[in-house]
């Protein structure tokens, strides 16, 4: 079936489904040679796993990483690179009563259109548990983009309409809201854990900000490295908008608001006096409107995206919906879900950035070979 796969060079394709065997990545043109452990990769999905505080699903799920090929002796061989994560708290029979009912907010009845079929068990390919194998592609390219001095960032900036006035990135694994304030945390917990007691849910802003991206980066036209960003974190099933650097506020500024001005590095020491690939003087913009990307190429400033995270569709109300067979009727969606999807999206979009990134990166290296 197209559509699961995602990269060019650096390329993967998930697999699994919520509650059946196992979810899964298969990744190529992963580096030759990398020291890599599955410790490296658990690290990362530890974030994503749920279960982890009362703001995530209570389901229980390990989600213990197996790298079945690709690596010998601790080092990656340049050959595909799968990893799988076994479904151990599976539970099916919880969604037996609505089996024959399309659930509000959920792909229901679009994958039933397209397919004649569809798995109704927590959603099948549609759920949240596929970007598991999106975390461990990610944590691959997030160790390859380290050795090139590239970080990534991201955190949830908003939640159950509270909104962090700080940036902290201290303190965004030290609260269950993976939040950068730690004072918003506290009442964007308080508020989605009165959102579920109501059987509710509560959507958010989620923000990413990416350091030590060169400039150069990104195609010209429909390859731009804004584009490229937009298609993989719109991909992630939750997500309903994205903006970059001043982003919709843009539309109330003037040009000389918005443009990004320029000036030359100090040359007061050598350090500030850096040289680019070309052997020119650095320079500096004195603003970063553009999140920055301009033209859809990369200029060297930190990029920043912001994206709308939406409230989680399974919800205990009651709703009316229509069943298979074309009668109205009334639905509770029981079962395990996150009343908010903000603190387990955060390292998916991470995944997602790096991936575009390193993808981006052997382009370029290709191009210019």
């Amino acid at each position: 079936m197209p559509g699961n796969s995602f990269g060019q060079i650096f390329r993967m394709t998930t697999f699994g489904e919520s509650h059946g065997g196992a979810v899964g990545v298969v990744v190529d043109g992963v580096t030759p040679g990398l020291e890599l452990t599955e410790a490296e990769i658990q690290k990362e999905l530890d974030r994503r796993k749920p279960g982890q505080s009362a703001v995530t699903t209570p389901r229980q799920e390990t989600d213990t990483v197996h790298i079945l090929s690709g690596i010998f002796e601790g080092r990656t061989t340049g050959t595909s690179l799968m990893m799988i994560l076994y479904n151990k708290d599976a539970q099916p029979s919880a969604y037996d009563e609505i089996r024959s009912l399309f659930r509000p907010g959920h792909a229901d009845y679009s994958y039933l259109k397209k397919y004649g079929i569809r798995d109704y068990r927590g959603s099948g390919r549609a759920s949240g548990r596929e970007t598991a194998g999106r975390v461990a592609a990610g944590a691959v390219a997030r160790k390859l983009l380290a050795r090139r001095g590239i970080s990534i960032t991201a955190c949830t900036r908003e939640a159950a309409g509270v909104v962090c006035s700080e940036y902290h990135p201290d303190v965004i694994e030290q609260n269950p809201m993976r939040a950068c304030d730690l004072s918003a945390a506290a009442e964007m917990e308080q508020r989605v854990l009165e959102l579920a007691e109501q059987g509710n849910s509560a959507g958010g802003i989620v923000e990413c900000r990416v350091d030590g991206v060169p400039a150069g980066l990104g195609e010209p036209v429909f390859g731009k490295l804004d584009a490229e960003l937009s298609g993989a974190v719109m991909s992630i099933g939750a997500v309903k908008g994205i903006e970059f650097g001043a982003g919709f506020s843009a539309a109330g500024m003037t040009g000389r608001e918005h443009n990004d001005e320029m000036q030359m590095a100090s040359t007061d020491s050598a350090e500030e006096a850096t040289q680019d690939g070309s052997g020119t003087k650095a320079l500096r913009f004195l603003t970063n409107n553009a999140g920055g990307i301009i033209g859809g190429i990369s200029t060297g400033e930190e990029i920043r995206f912001r994206i709308v995270v939406k409230p989680t569709s399974s919800i205990s109300s009651p709703q009316q919906t229509v069943s298979v067979d074309g009668r109205n009727e009334t639905i509770r969606t029981e079962g395990r879900h996150d009343p908010c999807i903000c603190p387990r999206i955060v390292p998916v979009v991470e995944a997602m950035t790096a991936i575009v990134l390193l993808d981006q990166i052997k382009r370029q290296e290709a191009m210019t070979a």
